[in-house]
Protein backbone atom coordinates (compact mmCIF):
# COMPACT_ATOMS: atom_id res chain seq x y z
CA UNK A 1 0.00 0.00 0.00
CA UNK A 2 1.40 3.40 -0.97
CA UNK A 3 1.44 6.37 1.39
CA UNK A 4 -1.38 7.84 -0.72
CA UNK A 5 -3.54 4.72 -0.42
CA UNK A 6 -2.92 4.63 3.32
CA UNK A 7 -4.09 8.24 3.67
CA UNK A 8 -7.22 7.63 1.58
CA UNK A 9 -8.12 4.63 3.73
CA UNK A 10 -7.54 6.43 7.05
CA UNK A 11 -9.19 9.71 6.10
CA UNK A 12 -12.51 8.41 4.81
CA UNK A 13 -14.96 11.24 5.63
CA UNK A 14 -17.83 8.95 6.62
CA UNK A 15 -15.81 6.46 8.63
CA UNK A 16 -15.24 6.21 12.36
CA UNK A 17 -17.18 7.92 15.14
CA UNK A 18 -19.57 10.44 13.61
CA UNK A 19 -21.29 11.04 16.91
CA UNK A 20 -24.54 9.55 18.12
CA UNK A 21 -27.53 9.47 15.81
CA UNK A 22 -29.41 12.73 16.09
CA UNK A 23 -33.16 12.51 16.62
CA UNK A 24 -35.22 14.81 14.38
CA UNK A 25 -37.04 16.48 17.25
CA UNK A 26 -33.79 17.63 18.88
CA UNK A 27 -32.91 19.95 15.99
CA UNK A 28 -34.41 22.95 14.16
CA UNK A 29 -36.81 22.13 11.31
CA UNK A 30 -35.66 21.16 7.85
CA UNK A 31 -36.61 19.06 4.82
CA UNK A 32 -37.61 15.44 5.35
CA UNK A 33 -35.92 14.09 2.25
CA UNK A 34 -33.49 11.14 2.52
CA UNK A 35 -30.00 12.13 3.72
CA UNK A 36 -28.46 11.22 0.34
CA UNK A 37 -30.75 13.63 -1.53
CA UNK A 38 -30.17 16.42 0.98
CA UNK A 39 -26.40 15.89 0.77
CA UNK A 40 -26.50 16.09 -3.02
CA UNK A 41 -28.69 19.21 -2.89
CA UNK A 42 -26.36 20.89 -0.38
CA UNK A 43 -23.17 20.05 -2.26
CA UNK A 44 -24.24 20.21 -5.90
CA UNK A 45 -27.26 22.56 -5.99
CA UNK A 46 -26.44 24.85 -3.06
CA UNK A 47 -27.25 28.12 -4.83
CA UNK A 48 -30.86 26.98 -5.24
CA UNK A 49 -31.23 24.73 -2.21
CA UNK A 50 -29.88 26.90 0.63
CA UNK A 51 -31.90 30.07 -0.21
CA UNK A 52 -35.02 27.95 -0.66
CA UNK A 53 -34.55 26.33 2.76
CA UNK A 54 -33.93 29.75 4.31
CA UNK A 55 -37.17 31.11 2.87
CA UNK A 56 -39.12 28.09 4.04
CA UNK A 57 -37.67 27.42 7.50
CA UNK A 58 -36.27 30.74 8.65
CA UNK A 59 -32.97 31.89 10.12
CA UNK A 60 -31.76 28.45 11.22
CA UNK A 61 -32.60 25.11 9.66
CA UNK A 62 -31.34 21.54 9.60
CA UNK A 63 -29.98 19.62 6.64
CA UNK A 64 -29.65 15.84 7.07
CA UNK A 65 -26.34 14.72 5.56
CA UNK A 66 -24.32 11.59 5.00
CA UNK A 67 -23.66 9.36 6.81
CA UNK A 68 -27.31 8.73 7.55
CA UNK A 69 -28.27 10.18 10.92
CA UNK A 70 -25.81 13.09 10.75
CA UNK A 71 -26.97 16.67 10.49
CA UNK A 72 -25.84 20.19 9.66
CA UNK A 73 -27.64 23.16 11.22
CA UNK A 74 -27.15 26.32 9.15
CA UNK A 75 -27.41 29.74 10.77
CA UNK A 76 -27.90 32.96 8.84
CA UNK A 77 -27.77 36.01 11.13
CA UNK A 78 -24.66 38.00 12.14
CA UNK A 79 -25.23 37.30 15.84
CA UNK A 80 -25.30 33.58 15.02
CA UNK A 81 -21.97 33.85 13.22
CA UNK A 82 -20.49 35.80 16.13
CA UNK A 83 -21.50 33.10 18.62
CA UNK A 84 -20.09 30.29 16.48
CA UNK A 85 -16.79 32.05 15.76
CA UNK A 86 -16.40 32.94 19.44
CA UNK A 87 -17.29 29.42 20.59
CA UNK A 88 -14.86 27.37 22.67
CA UNK A 89 -12.54 25.71 20.12
CA UNK A 90 -12.51 22.61 22.32
CA UNK A 91 -16.28 22.33 21.69
CA UNK A 92 -16.58 23.83 18.19
CA UNK A 93 -14.20 21.59 16.21
CA UNK A 94 -13.47 22.91 12.71
CA UNK A 95 -11.27 19.99 11.72
CA UNK A 96 -14.08 17.48 11.99
CA UNK A 97 -16.33 19.93 10.15
CA UNK A 98 -13.89 19.82 7.21
CA UNK A 99 -13.63 16.02 7.17
CA UNK A 100 -14.68 15.74 3.51
CA UNK A 101 -11.32 17.32 2.61
CA UNK A 102 -9.33 14.75 4.59
CA UNK A 103 -8.42 12.36 1.76
CA UNK A 104 -6.81 15.20 -0.23
CA UNK A 105 -5.43 17.43 2.52
CA UNK A 106 -4.27 14.76 4.98
CA UNK A 107 -4.59 14.46 8.75
CA UNK A 108 -1.89 17.06 9.51
CA UNK A 109 -3.59 19.77 7.43
CA UNK A 110 -4.29 23.05 9.19
CA UNK A 111 -7.90 22.69 8.02
CA UNK A 112 -8.27 19.21 9.55
CA UNK A 113 -6.62 19.73 12.93
CA UNK A 114 -8.20 20.82 16.19
CA UNK A 115 -7.11 21.74 19.72
CA UNK A 116 -3.37 21.74 20.48
CA UNK A 117 -2.43 20.32 17.06
CA UNK A 118 -4.18 23.20 15.32
CA UNK A 119 -2.57 25.81 17.57
CA UNK A 120 0.87 24.38 16.80
CA UNK A 121 0.29 24.20 13.04
CA UNK A 122 -1.08 27.74 12.92
CA UNK A 123 1.86 29.07 14.95
CA UNK A 124 4.34 27.43 12.59
CA UNK A 125 2.63 28.75 9.45
CA UNK A 126 1.77 32.28 10.57
CA UNK A 127 5.26 33.79 10.05
CA UNK A 128 4.92 33.04 6.35
CA UNK A 129 1.77 35.17 6.18
CA UNK A 130 2.44 38.09 8.54
CA UNK A 131 2.79 41.68 7.40
CA UNK A 132 6.51 41.55 6.74
CA UNK A 133 6.17 38.37 4.68
CA UNK A 134 3.30 39.83 2.63
CA UNK A 135 5.41 42.87 1.82
CA UNK A 136 8.18 40.58 0.64
CA UNK A 137 5.85 38.62 -1.65
CA UNK A 138 4.32 41.69 -3.30
CA UNK A 139 7.07 42.23 -5.88
CA UNK A 140 6.92 38.56 -6.87
CA UNK A 141 3.14 38.70 -7.35
CA UNK A 142 3.44 41.89 -9.40
CA UNK A 143 6.09 40.36 -11.70
CA UNK A 144 4.06 37.22 -12.30
CA UNK A 145 0.89 39.26 -12.93
CA UNK A 146 2.70 41.56 -15.37
CA UNK A 147 4.06 38.57 -17.29
CA UNK A 148 0.58 36.99 -17.46
CA UNK A 149 -1.17 40.16 -18.57
CA UNK A 150 1.46 40.63 -21.27
CA UNK A 151 0.31 37.42 -22.98
CA UNK A 152 -3.31 38.55 -23.46
CA UNK A 153 -4.61 39.32 -26.96
CA UNK A 154 -6.66 42.55 -27.07
CA UNK A 155 -10.03 42.28 -28.75
CA UNK A 156 -10.34 38.51 -28.34
CA UNK A 157 -12.79 37.27 -25.65
CA UNK A 158 -11.31 34.80 -23.15
CA UNK A 159 -12.26 33.00 -19.94
CA UNK A 160 -10.78 35.13 -17.20
CA UNK A 161 -11.19 32.25 -14.72
CA UNK A 162 -8.69 30.14 -16.68
CA UNK A 163 -6.11 32.91 -16.79
CA UNK A 164 -6.55 33.85 -13.14
CA UNK A 165 -6.22 30.19 -12.13
CA UNK A 166 -2.96 29.92 -14.06
CA UNK A 167 -1.67 33.16 -12.55
CA UNK A 168 -2.53 32.44 -8.93
CA UNK A 169 -1.23 28.87 -9.22
CA UNK A 170 2.10 30.23 -10.40
CA UNK A 171 2.16 32.63 -7.45
CA UNK A 172 1.35 30.02 -4.85
CA UNK A 173 3.83 27.50 -6.28
CA UNK A 174 6.60 30.05 -5.93
CA UNK A 175 5.49 31.36 -2.52
CA UNK A 176 4.83 27.94 -0.95
CA UNK A 177 7.57 25.91 -2.64
CA UNK A 178 9.95 28.53 -3.91
CA UNK A 179 10.08 26.41 -7.05
CA UNK A 180 11.77 28.04 -10.02
CA UNK A 181 12.80 24.90 -11.92
CA UNK A 182 10.55 24.80 -14.98
CA UNK A 183 10.51 20.99 -15.20
CA UNK A 184 9.20 20.69 -11.63
CA UNK A 185 6.63 23.44 -12.24
CA UNK A 186 5.51 21.67 -15.40
CA UNK A 187 4.95 18.50 -13.36
CA UNK A 188 3.02 20.24 -10.61
CA UNK A 189 0.67 22.45 -12.66
CA UNK A 190 -1.53 19.75 -14.28
CA UNK A 191 -1.59 17.64 -11.11
CA UNK A 192 -2.85 20.56 -9.01
CA UNK A 193 -5.39 21.54 -11.67
CA UNK A 194 -6.77 18.00 -11.80
CA UNK A 195 -7.03 17.96 -8.01
CA UNK A 196 -9.01 21.20 -8.00
CA UNK A 197 -11.22 20.66 -11.03
CA UNK A 198 -13.38 17.80 -9.77
CA UNK A 199 -17.11 17.45 -9.34
CA UNK A 200 -18.87 17.21 -5.96
CA UNK A 201 -19.61 13.57 -6.78
CA UNK A 202 -15.90 12.83 -6.44
CA UNK A 203 -15.88 14.33 -2.95
CA UNK A 204 -18.89 12.27 -1.86
CA UNK A 205 -17.20 9.23 -3.35
CA UNK A 206 -14.28 9.47 -0.90
CA UNK A 207 -16.55 7.87 1.68
CA UNK A 208 -17.13 4.77 -0.46
CA UNK A 209 -13.78 3.10 -1.34
CA UNK A 210 -15.37 0.65 -3.80
CA UNK A 211 -16.05 3.60 -6.12
CA UNK A 212 -12.32 4.20 -6.46
CA UNK A 213 -12.06 1.23 -8.83
CA UNK A 214 -14.15 3.01 -11.45
CA UNK A 215 -13.99 5.91 -13.92
CA UNK A 216 -13.43 9.40 -12.53
CA UNK A 217 -12.82 8.17 -8.97
CA UNK A 218 -10.05 5.84 -10.18
CA UNK A 219 -8.49 8.68 -12.19
CA UNK A 220 -8.64 10.99 -9.18
CA UNK A 221 -6.85 8.47 -6.96
CA UNK A 222 -4.13 8.02 -9.58
CA UNK A 223 -3.71 11.80 -9.79
CA UNK A 224 -3.34 11.91 -6.00
CA UNK A 225 -0.57 9.31 -6.19
CA UNK A 226 1.25 11.36 -8.81
CA UNK A 227 0.85 14.61 -6.88
CA UNK A 228 2.22 12.96 -3.75
CA UNK A 229 5.18 11.55 -5.70
CA UNK A 230 6.15 15.02 -6.94
CA UNK A 231 5.52 16.63 -3.55
CA UNK A 232 7.71 14.16 -1.67
CA UNK A 233 10.43 14.47 -4.32
CA UNK A 234 10.46 18.26 -3.86
CA UNK A 235 10.59 17.89 -0.06
CA UNK A 236 13.49 15.43 -0.28
CA UNK A 237 15.38 17.69 -2.67
CA UNK A 238 14.85 20.73 -0.48
CA UNK A 239 16.06 18.88 2.63
CA UNK A 240 19.42 18.60 0.87
CA UNK A 241 19.62 22.35 0.16
CA UNK A 242 22.37 24.27 1.92
CA UNK A 243 20.77 27.71 1.70
CA UNK A 244 17.53 27.19 3.64
CA UNK A 245 18.29 30.08 5.97
CA UNK A 246 18.34 32.46 2.99
CA UNK A 247 15.08 31.25 1.46
CA UNK A 248 11.69 32.83 2.25
CA UNK A 249 9.29 30.25 0.77
CA UNK A 250 6.99 28.33 3.12
CA UNK A 251 8.63 24.93 2.56
CA UNK A 252 12.07 26.25 3.44
CA UNK A 253 10.69 28.00 6.52
CA UNK A 254 9.00 24.81 7.74
CA UNK A 255 12.12 22.71 7.15
CA UNK A 256 13.96 24.92 9.64
CA UNK A 257 11.48 24.18 12.45
CA UNK A 258 13.36 22.44 15.25
CA UNK A 259 16.64 22.62 13.32
CA UNK A 260 19.75 22.11 15.43
CA UNK A 261 17.59 21.59 18.49
CA UNK A 262 16.44 25.21 18.55
CA UNK A 263 13.09 25.95 20.18
CA UNK A 264 10.58 23.52 21.62
CA UNK A 265 9.25 22.17 18.32
CA UNK A 266 10.30 18.91 16.77
CA UNK A 267 11.24 18.92 13.07
CA UNK A 268 8.28 18.21 10.81
CA UNK A 269 8.06 14.83 9.15
CA UNK A 270 7.71 14.50 5.38
CA UNK A 271 4.03 13.64 5.84
CA UNK A 272 3.39 16.71 8.00
CA UNK A 273 5.13 18.89 5.43
CA UNK A 274 3.19 17.34 2.56
CA UNK A 275 -0.18 17.87 4.24
CA UNK A 276 0.43 21.53 5.10
CA UNK A 277 1.87 22.31 1.68
CA UNK A 278 -1.01 20.68 -0.21
CA UNK A 279 -3.45 22.62 1.96
CA UNK A 280 -1.79 25.94 1.16
CA UNK A 281 -1.40 24.99 -2.49
CA UNK A 282 -5.05 24.09 -3.03
CA UNK A 283 -6.68 26.64 -0.72
CA UNK A 284 -4.29 29.42 -1.67
CA UNK A 285 -4.91 29.81 -5.35
CA UNK A 286 -8.37 28.68 -6.47
CA UNK A 287 -10.36 30.95 -4.17
CA UNK A 288 -8.37 34.06 -5.08
CA UNK A 289 -8.49 33.19 -8.79
CA UNK A 290 -12.27 32.88 -8.66
CA UNK A 291 -12.68 36.18 -6.82
CA UNK A 292 -10.43 37.90 -9.37
CA UNK A 293 -12.34 36.49 -12.34
CA UNK A 294 -15.65 37.72 -10.90
CA UNK A 295 -14.07 41.11 -10.15
CA UNK A 296 -12.96 41.54 -13.78
CA UNK A 297 -16.33 40.34 -15.00
CA UNK A 298 -18.26 42.80 -12.81
CA UNK A 299 -15.98 45.71 -13.71
CA UNK A 300 -16.46 44.82 -17.37
CA UNK A 301 -20.23 45.10 -16.95
CA UNK A 302 -20.17 48.53 -15.31
CA UNK A 303 -18.40 51.35 -17.16
CA UNK A 304 -18.73 53.73 -14.20
CA UNK A 305 -17.08 51.39 -11.72
CA UNK A 306 -14.45 50.40 -14.25
CA UNK A 307 -13.57 54.09 -14.63
CA UNK A 308 -13.41 54.42 -10.82
CA UNK A 309 -11.12 51.37 -10.59
CA UNK A 310 -8.87 52.71 -13.38
CA UNK A 311 -8.60 56.01 -11.53
CA UNK A 312 -7.73 54.17 -8.33
CA UNK A 313 -5.02 52.30 -10.23
CA UNK A 314 -3.54 55.51 -11.64
CA UNK A 315 -3.63 57.24 -8.24
CA UNK A 316 -2.22 54.32 -6.25
CA UNK A 317 -5.51 53.94 -4.35
CA UNK A 318 -5.14 50.33 -3.22
CA UNK A 319 -8.04 50.70 -0.80
CA UNK A 320 -10.52 50.91 -3.66
CA UNK A 321 -8.98 47.94 -5.48
CA UNK A 322 -9.19 45.95 -2.24
CA UNK A 323 -12.84 46.98 -1.96
CA UNK A 324 -13.38 45.59 -5.47
CA UNK A 325 -11.96 42.25 -4.32
CA UNK A 326 -14.07 42.25 -1.17
CA UNK A 327 -17.24 43.05 -3.09
CA UNK A 328 -16.48 40.28 -5.56
CA UNK A 329 -16.17 37.83 -2.65
CA UNK A 330 -19.41 39.13 -1.17
CA UNK A 331 -21.55 39.01 -4.29
CA UNK A 332 -20.09 35.72 -5.54
CA UNK A 333 -19.16 33.58 -2.50
CA UNK A 334 -16.55 30.98 -3.38
CA UNK A 335 -17.20 28.90 -0.24
CA UNK A 336 -20.83 28.41 0.86
CA UNK A 337 -20.51 28.03 4.63
CA UNK A 338 -18.20 27.67 7.62
CA UNK A 339 -18.68 24.40 9.50
CA UNK A 340 -17.95 23.36 13.09
CA UNK A 341 -18.61 19.98 14.73
CA UNK A 342 -19.98 20.12 18.28
CA UNK A 343 -17.99 18.00 20.69
CA UNK A 344 -20.41 18.87 23.50
CA UNK A 345 -23.93 20.36 23.73
CA UNK A 346 -24.06 24.08 22.89
CA UNK A 347 -26.60 26.88 22.57
CA UNK A 348 -26.56 29.13 19.48
CA UNK A 349 -29.10 31.88 18.98
CA UNK A 350 -31.17 30.48 21.83
CA UNK A 351 -31.30 27.04 20.17
CA UNK A 352 -30.05 24.15 22.32
CA UNK A 353 -28.08 21.67 20.22
CA UNK A 354 -26.76 18.22 21.14
CA UNK A 355 -23.24 16.89 20.84
CA UNK A 356 -22.44 15.46 17.42
CA UNK A 357 -24.26 17.99 15.26
CA UNK A 358 -22.46 20.12 12.67
CA UNK A 359 -23.22 23.83 12.78
CA UNK A 360 -22.17 26.82 10.74
CA UNK A 361 -22.98 30.26 9.38
CA UNK A 362 -24.23 30.26 5.79
CA UNK A 363 -21.96 32.55 3.77
CA UNK A 364 -24.42 32.40 0.87
CA UNK A 365 -27.25 33.83 2.98
CA UNK A 366 -25.15 36.21 5.05
CA UNK A 367 -23.74 37.90 1.94
CA UNK A 368 -27.14 38.23 0.27
CA UNK A 369 -29.34 39.40 3.17
CA UNK A 370 -30.91 42.81 2.67
CA UNK A 371 -30.59 43.38 6.42
CA UNK A 372 -26.81 42.98 6.09
CA UNK A 373 -26.17 44.77 2.80
CA UNK A 374 -28.16 47.51 1.10
CA UNK A 375 -29.07 46.36 -2.44
CA UNK A 376 -27.31 43.02 -1.94
CA UNK A 377 -27.62 42.01 -5.59
CA UNK A 378 -25.70 45.07 -6.82
CA UNK A 379 -21.92 45.11 -7.29
CA UNK A 380 -20.91 48.20 -5.29
CA UNK A 381 -17.34 48.17 -3.91
CA UNK A 382 -17.90 51.56 -2.27
CA UNK A 383 -19.85 49.88 0.54
CA UNK A 384 -16.52 48.68 1.97
CA UNK A 385 -15.18 52.24 2.09
CA UNK A 386 -18.22 53.84 3.68
CA UNK A 387 -18.14 52.01 7.01
CA UNK A 388 -21.50 50.33 6.39
CA UNK A 389 -20.36 46.69 6.54
CA UNK A 390 -21.29 45.43 9.98
CA UNK A 391 -19.18 42.80 11.79
CA UNK A 392 -19.92 39.15 11.04
CA UNK A 393 -21.82 39.93 7.83
CA UNK A 394 -18.88 39.59 5.40
CA UNK A 395 -17.30 36.24 6.24
CA UNK A 396 -15.48 34.72 3.22
CA UNK A 397 -12.48 33.91 5.42
CA UNK A 398 -14.44 32.59 8.38
CA UNK A 399 -13.73 34.09 11.79
CA UNK A 400 -12.40 33.65 15.29
CA UNK A 401 -9.29 31.58 15.98
CA UNK A 402 -9.91 29.65 12.75
CA UNK A 403 -9.98 32.67 10.44
CA UNK A 404 -8.07 31.84 7.27
CA UNK A 405 -4.36 32.62 7.72
CA UNK A 406 -4.15 33.45 4.01
CA UNK A 407 -6.76 36.25 4.11
CA UNK A 408 -4.20 39.03 3.98
CA UNK A 409 -2.22 37.27 1.25
CA UNK A 410 -5.36 36.78 -0.86
CA UNK A 411 -6.32 40.47 -0.72
CA UNK A 412 -2.74 41.63 -1.34
CA UNK A 413 -2.51 39.34 -4.36
CA UNK A 414 -5.88 40.44 -5.69
CA UNK A 415 -4.95 44.13 -5.48
CA UNK A 416 -1.61 43.54 -7.21
CA UNK A 417 -3.23 41.61 -10.06
CA UNK A 418 -6.03 44.14 -10.57
CA UNK A 419 -3.44 46.93 -10.63
CA UNK A 420 -1.48 45.22 -13.42
CA UNK A 421 -4.59 44.43 -15.46
CA UNK A 422 -6.05 47.93 -15.20
CA UNK A 423 -2.73 49.62 -15.86
CA UNK A 424 -2.58 47.92 -19.24
CA UNK A 425 -6.18 47.40 -20.29
CA UNK A 426 -9.80 48.42 -20.32
CA UNK A 427 -12.10 45.48 -19.62
CA UNK A 428 -15.51 44.68 -21.11
CA UNK A 429 -17.87 41.71 -21.13
CA UNK A 430 -18.75 40.30 -24.57
CA UNK A 431 -22.39 40.01 -25.60
CA UNK A 432 -24.20 36.94 -24.34
CA UNK A 433 -26.14 35.62 -21.35
CA UNK A 434 -25.00 36.63 -17.88
CA UNK A 435 -22.62 34.28 -16.12
CA UNK A 436 -23.67 32.52 -12.93
CA UNK A 437 -22.06 30.12 -10.47
CA UNK A 438 -21.54 26.39 -10.79
CA UNK A 439 -20.19 24.09 -8.10
CA UNK A 440 -16.68 22.71 -8.50
CA UNK A 441 -15.40 20.51 -5.65
CA UNK A 442 -16.42 22.47 -2.51
CA UNK A 443 -16.16 25.85 -4.26
CA UNK A 444 -18.34 27.80 -6.69
CA UNK A 445 -16.88 29.26 -9.90
CA UNK A 446 -18.32 31.16 -12.90
CA UNK A 447 -20.10 28.58 -15.04
CA UNK A 448 -18.91 30.14 -18.29
CA UNK A 449 -15.51 31.19 -16.96
CA UNK A 450 -16.34 34.90 -16.51
CA UNK A 451 -15.54 35.78 -20.13
CA UNK A 452 -14.08 39.23 -20.76
CA UNK A 453 -12.43 41.10 -23.60
CA UNK A 454 -9.62 43.61 -23.08
CA UNK A 455 -8.41 46.57 -25.10
CA UNK A 456 -5.30 48.67 -24.61
CA UNK A 457 -5.86 51.81 -22.56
Amino acid sequence: MTVTDDRLARMRPFAGDTGRKLPRGALPPGPRWPALLQSIALVRFRHWFVPRMHRRYGDCFTVRILPSGSALVLFTRPDHAKEIFAGDPEVFHAGKGNAILGPIMGEHSLLLQDSAEHKRARRLLMPAFNGAALHGYQDLVTRIARDEVGTWTPGRPFRSLDRMNALTLEVILRVVFGVTDESRLAELRPLVNKTVDISPAILLGWGYPWLQRFGPWKATVQNQRELDRVMYAEIAERRRATDLDRRTDVLSRLLQVGAAGEGDDQPLTDTELRDQLVTLLLAGHETTATALSWALYELGRDAGRLARARRATDEGDDDYLEAVMKESMRLHPVIPMVVRHLMAPATIGGVNLPRGVNVGPSILISHSRGANFDEPGVFRPERFLEGHVAPHTWIPFGGGVRRCIGAGFSLMEGVAVLREVLTAYDVAVPAGPADYPRVRNITSVPRHGAKVVVTHR
